[in-house]
């Protein structure tokens, strides 16, 4: 099995990049253009486990050309931030999610690869999620299993979620990508899974503000800097689940190997009620794997895109594949303080 990975040099691309290589023991390409910071720290780790890296970006279609024929896309890369447009241009964004998006489906159908493609949750409407019934506790924030809205319980939302509403940019740009994937799909006949990611993380993540913050906030706590609660009073109580990369990996191999089974298909992909954090819940552990603690101020206003809760309900994926997250939210935080640690000098300029 031949396979491109598209953002390879970033978390999530670097990562499964490295473990089909060890696992399936063929030709593993990434190309990433390192625009994040801290992409670059990634390329050793991609040549010493054998992978190629090509410095290439998805924007441009004359960059897929040295990767040649493989039998695998798995369309990593993307312009991550939430935060992305506003008050800005959305060029990049739009010509990198979107745009870049249809340059990587051409590529797969030229060479009548398989496409699996990494969407996010936030395809689903930011005013809508804000609206569910939510019961406040002394650490979180819970969803009710009485909903305004079909798609939403206790157990989180499904891909039965309305679609109707505002986003946020870079949601609005993964879910044009999802229907231009369903009509290659119909059209051309292209073997494709969408997979609307949660929060995914792990070691490697270079978390910054905007997106990353499962590893923003142990660096945090690591190196003694001050953080912030930002919104809904202040108090850390919103919710997300989180899901470690590896989880995701053993999700990606199932549907490649049953790709019949599941092409064409959408998944909502997270670590569901089992592993979810509110931001308070996730400073108890950051002191707990760290050792230290931090000054937090709270901030009560809310920023444009920002939710209350958002726990995967993985009913639907788990039904068709059997596959389940393993790896607890705890360990996940522990990988990541044992990885902050050990790299602390050279991780130091990028996650400070």
């Amino acid at each position: 099995m031949d396979i491109l990975v598209t953002g390879g040099a970033g978390f999530v691309g670097s990562n499964l990049a490295i473990a089909f290589k060890n696992d399936t023991g063929g030709r593993v390409v990434a190309m990433d253009n390192l625009k994040r910071r801290g992409s670059e720290l990634n390329i050793g780790r991609l040549r010493k486990n054998g992978v190629e890296f090509i410095h290439g970006d998805i924007r441009n279609k004359e960059d897929f050309e040295p990767v040649g024929k493989v039998d695998t896309v798995v369309e990593c890369s993307a312009e991550p931030s939430v935060m992305a447009g506003i008050g800005s241009s959305p060029d990049y964004l739009i010509n990198t999610n979107l745009m870049g998006t249809v340059n990587c489906l051409e590529f797969a159908r030229k060479r009548a690869s398989t496409f699996l493609f990494l969407s996010t949750s936030r395809v689903y409407p930011v005013e809508t999620i804000n609206s569910l019934n939510v019961r406040e506790t002394e650490t979180r924030f819970e969803l009710l299993d009485d909903q305004p809205v079909r798609g939403a319980s206790s157990r989180g939302i499904s891909e039965e979620f309305p679609l109707d509403g505002a986003r946020t940019l870079y949601g609005a740009t993964k879910l044009c990508s999802e229907l231009l994937i369903r009509e290659y799909v119909n059209t051309y006949g292209l073997k494709a899974v969408v997979n609307r990611c949660g929060l995914i993380t792990g070691p490697w993540q270079m978390g910054k503000v905007d997106q990353g913050v499962i590893v923003l906030w142990v660096a945090r706590h690591h190196y003694g800097m001050p953080l912030s609660y930002i919104g809904y009073g202040g108090k850390g109580k919103q919710v997300r689940d989180m899901i470690d990369v590896r989880d995701l990996y053993r999700l990606l191999r199932i549907q490649l190997a049953q790709i019949d089974d599941h092409s064409g298909a959408v998944y909502n992909v997270g670590g569901g009620p089992e592993r979810s954090l509110s931001l308070c819940e996730l400073t108890a552990l950051c002191e707990k794997y760290t050792g230290r603690r931090i000054p937090i101020s709270g901030v009560p206003e809310n920023r444009p895109g920002d939710i209350i809760t958002y726990i995967t309900d993985n009913a639907k994926v788990t039904g068709k594949t059997g596959w389940k997250p393993e790896i607890s939210s705890e360990r996940t935080i522990r990988d990541i303080a044992e990885w902050v640690e050990e790299n602390s000098e050279s991780l130091k300029p990028i996650l400070t």
